[in-house]
């Protein structure tokens, strides 16, 4: 099997037609790789804006690209259909979920339909990369050049944010720490609705105690001295999306204070319990 790791760049407009503000995507560039990560080929396009012709100045200070230089790329359709016979029959993978939902973004500005042609499976090497060294953290995911820099992969600073060179960096990263995790617990089919459901699911975190998707059990704490369940002082107050109280082990005869919190996401609810002494 064949992985592609694909990177975007774009220019964030106002879609008249839309009626917000989109991330209108301005170059792909595309690395693919065999089964051990050699590499097969590669594919890099600039796409001519349509919904704003001229880049932002942050834009070109990142990419230092210019106006007349996007203005020669192809059409997002046409682009993206050189890169759908480029891909082939591929495991797609992206630094993070931002390129996925920029892609949906625009297929659904310019063909009317969010799903993506080329996009059967799915892998966000950004989490895998992430698990494979032990520092997965949902809530503070690290950056493709903080990452790079951390396991020790040198790269230019100049060269990065075009989307070739990020999809090269993002493949030695990923060759660096391949050994770390599974890979194939972090590949998801993604030629279904549920694939577009969990990608478009809006993580929260859950306000009211008794919504249907708290588990009461959770509430209940133990005396981290001896084992034994505390008895709660205090009604649950909700603080910085958290709620927290105060407990009283009546074995220890002390006091502790608990932090909860549950964030519902697309595959269940996420619990993050501490004790504060």
């Amino acid at each position: 099997m064949d992985y592609v790791i694909l990177d975007l760049e774009w220019n964030t407009a106002y879609s008249k037609s839309a009626h917000k503000f989109v991330n209108e995507i301005i170059e792909f560039g595309a690395v693919k790789v065999d089964g051990d990560f050699n590499v097969v080929a590669d594919f890099s396009r600039l796409v001519a804006p349509r919904v704003k012709k001229r880049l932002s100045g942050r834009v070109k200070e990142l990419t230092h690209l210019t106006n007349e230089d996007v203005a020669e790329g192809g059409d997002f359709l046409s682009v993206s259909r050189a890169f759908t016979e480029f891909a082939g029959d591929c495991t797609l993978m992206t630094w993070g979920t931002t390129d996925i939902h920029t892609l949906m973004e625009n297929y659904q500005l310019f063909a009317h339909d969010r799903r993506i042609p080329f996009l059967r499976r799915y892998c966000d090497l950004q989490e895998y990369c992430e698990k494979a060294i032990d520092r997965y953290d949902e809530g503070n995911q690290i950056g493709l050049g903080r990452f790079a820099e951390l396991i020790g992969v040198h790269f230019s600073e100049e060269e990065q944010h075009r989307a070739a060179a990020d999809a090269y960096l993002s493949l030695e990263c990923l060759r660096r720490v391949r050994d770390g995790y599974p890979l194939e617990s972090c590949i998801l089919p993604a030629d279904s609705d549920a694939f577009y459901e969990r990608m478009l699911f809006k993580n929260y975190f859950i306000t009211d105690l008794s919504s249907p998707d708290v588990d009461r059990a959770q509430l209940k704490f133990c005396c981290e001295d001896c084992g034994r369940q505390a008895k709660r002082l205090k009604k649950w107050k909700l603080r910085n999306k958290s709620f927290n109280t105060d407990f009283y082990c009546q074995t220890c005869d002390s006091r502790f204070s608990a932090r909860i919190s549950f964030k519902k996401r697309y595959d269940g609810v996420k619990v993050t319990r501490k004790i504060i002494k």
